[in-house]
């Protein structure tokens, strides 16, 4: 009875004020992503705090941003050459506590850098990102490899790490007709031969995620829903390399 006041009181200031645009709401949460923010925090300019957290969750729960993302990135043109990597975003304290029961949970997990969640990534040629996952911490990067094998996009070559050297992998890439470009593991016992020279660009994945840390709530996790924070992760993406 006391949540039904509540809406029909809050639907009656939103009819007196008006709604607020929703582009101006968007450039609020952009402020807010960007500089790690409490949503206090946020200039006036863009509208009451509440209405911006509101359509934040909301849209996010939608998938409204990871959508723009993915349209934005299939609308590229096809590379020549795509590459392959992941990267720690490290977990605060409000977003690794109370862990949730059941279900895949919050995908944080723990490393000798503490908690953390671990962002797996495909990029084109340039270093635009493609393709988005996201496990907790400790979890290998094979399985995000194996997991984005399915889906990657049709190119030429595929550079990576020695932490992707595997055979499986190797014979999946090449399967789908890509050349693969990855240096072998130090224990192998026959070395891999590999392309040094087109190698030296896989740097250009790595500034990739340098950028997407430059966003404060990117770097250091607060959200305790990873599709949240991973909408956090698509909107920095679509911002920083697809607009």
């Amino acid at each position: 009875m006391a949540a039904a006041k509540r809406r029909g009181a809050e639907a009656l200031v939103l009819e007196r004020i008006g709604r607020v645009d929703d582009r101006r709401v968007l450039s609020g949460i952009i402020f807010i992503n960007r500089n790690g923010l409490r949503w206090q925090g946020a200039p006036s300019e863009y509208g009451p705090p509440k209405t911006l957290y509101n359509r934040w969750k909301r849209w996010s729960e939608l998938g409204v941003f990871a959508r723009i993302f993915e349209g934005l990135a299939a609308g590229a043109p096809e590379p020549g050459t795509i590459m392959i990597d992941a990267t720690y975003l490290k977990a605060h304290r409000t977003a690794s506590s109370l862990g949730k029961k059941g279900g895949r949970g919050r995908l944080i997990g723990r490393t000798k850098g503490g908690m953390n969640t671990k962002l797996h990534a495909v990029t084109d040629g340039e270093g635009r990102p493609l393709r988005l996952f996201m496990t907790a911490g400790q979890v290998s990067d094979y399985t995000g490899a194996r997991a984005m094998l399915r889906d990657l996009p049709p190119a030429k070559w595929l550079l990576g790490d020695r932490g992707y050297d595997a055979d499986w992998f190797r014979e999946g890439l090449q399967d789908k007709g890509l050349r693969v470009c990855i240096p072998g593991r130090k224990g192998r016992k026959s070395p891999v031969r590999y392309d040094r020279r087109r190698y030296k660009r896989r740097n250009r994945i790595e500034i990739m995620f340098g950028r997407l840390k430059d966003w404060r709530r990117v770097a250091t996790r607060y959200d305790r829903c990873p599709k949240v924070f991973l909408s956090a992760i698509a909107l920095a993406a679509t911002v920083l390399f697809w607009l």
